[in-house]
């Protein structure tokens, strides 16, 4: 198995992407991956690895970049040629931490769609509160509009994506809303929530934005804008608690000696919580893998996208959805509410 890596996209590319790759074939011993970018640096810090190629451009997309421009101008780009590496099946997934709408564009324009999807989606995993029970969501942002047919589609891809890699038997389908009640919501999700209604997978109806973490689905739907917000949402919502927990924490001796003799426990939270336990997004919908991990990430996360698309394919995800959308018995993925 050979994976296309874009080491020069993300904050802390290239060192975090090469890290968290030499951690994964480490490992993994039938890994192979493909690194793209700067030859010199690159090789100073894999150093002596046997099963590392290294594809080498100095180009890159920047996130300010538009995304669609920059993928037709910048030709020699790294995150440009690793999903090149997957449409000429040298390797089987491609994985990048670069600007998120570039990737996407990378994805349809070079690997292209599956037959029978209109959109392709964007679709993190999630922490709950509860251990080891992430959620998938999507779409997060691929689509700024969506049609309910969208949504069905993402549902029913989620679901095969639940089965396979989270390895949830007969997975529960949310749908994002403003209220639990079937009427609730605008003319979207009312038509998406006929749709999901009838369609042969396990749907447990409305999902309120404040259920999330609980981890009322093991898929939530939502449409795009509506999915981009929450996901930020509950982004800066983190960010700003944690902020908050050590300005407290740090204000007094007290609370110092305090935080001290909770650190292990403060630390498991933590963990817990942390996304880069649950790999990178998948862009659903594109004829292979394409993983996008978040700018931000570190080693980690790139060690856990690795592992993940490894899952993926070994699990054929894309070779499942196609066939459920190619074969005449599943005709209700295409019908209209």
């Amino acid at each position: 198995m050979r994976l296309a890596i874009d080491a020069m996209g993300g904050d802390h590319a290239p060192e975090s992407m090469v890290e968290g790759t030499l951690k994964a074939l480490n490992e993994f011993p039938d890994l192979q991956v493909t690194l793209v970018g700067d030859r010199e640096k690159l090789v100073k810090l894999v150093g002596d690895q046997s099963r590392v190629d290294i594809l080498h451009t100095t180009e890159k997309i920047e996130g300010t970049d538009a995304p669609v421009q920059a993928v037709r101008r910048k030709k020699q780009a790294s995150m440009v040629l690793a999903v090149q590496e997957v449409r000429e099946q040298r390797c089987a997934a491609a994985i990048s931490a670069g600007n998120t709408g570039a990737l996407m564009a990378s994805g349809l324009f070079g690997v292209g769609r599956i037959k029978g999807i209109d959109r392709p989606a964007l679709a993190p995993t999630l922490p709950t509160i509860h251990q080891n029970k992430g959620f998938l969501f999507l779409d997060v942002g691929a689509n700024a509009e969506t049609k309910p047919e969208n949504m069905l589609q993402y549902a029913i891809m989620g679901a095969i994506y639940a089965e396979k890699v989270m390895h949830r038997p007969n997975p529960r389908i949310g749908l994002l809303n403003i209220g639990e009640e079937p009427g609730k919501g605008n003319e979207l999700v009312k038509e998406a929530y006929k749709l999901l209604s009838n369609a042969p997978i396990n749907f447990v109806g409305n999902i309120e934005s404040r259920e999330l973490l609980e981890g009322p689905a093991d898929v939530i739907v939502a449409d795009g804008f509506s999915g981009n917000m929450v996901l930020k949402s509950i982004e800066g919502t983190a960010m700003s608690l944690m902020k908050l927990l050590k300005e407290t924490l740090g204000s007094s001796l007290y609370t110092k000696v305090l935080t001290g003799l909770m650190y292990s426990k403060l630390k498991s939270v933590k963990q817990h919580m942390d996304t880069s336990a649950y790999g990178g997004a998948l862009l659903f919908g594109l004829a292979a893998p394409i993983i996008k991990v978040h700018g931000a990430a570190k080693s980690e996360a790139v060690y856990t996208a690795i592992k993940q698309a490894q899952l993926l394919i070994q699990e054929d995800v894309v070779g499942t959805i196609e066939k459920t959308f190619h074969d005449k018995q599943y005709d209700w993925a295409n019908k209209k509410a």
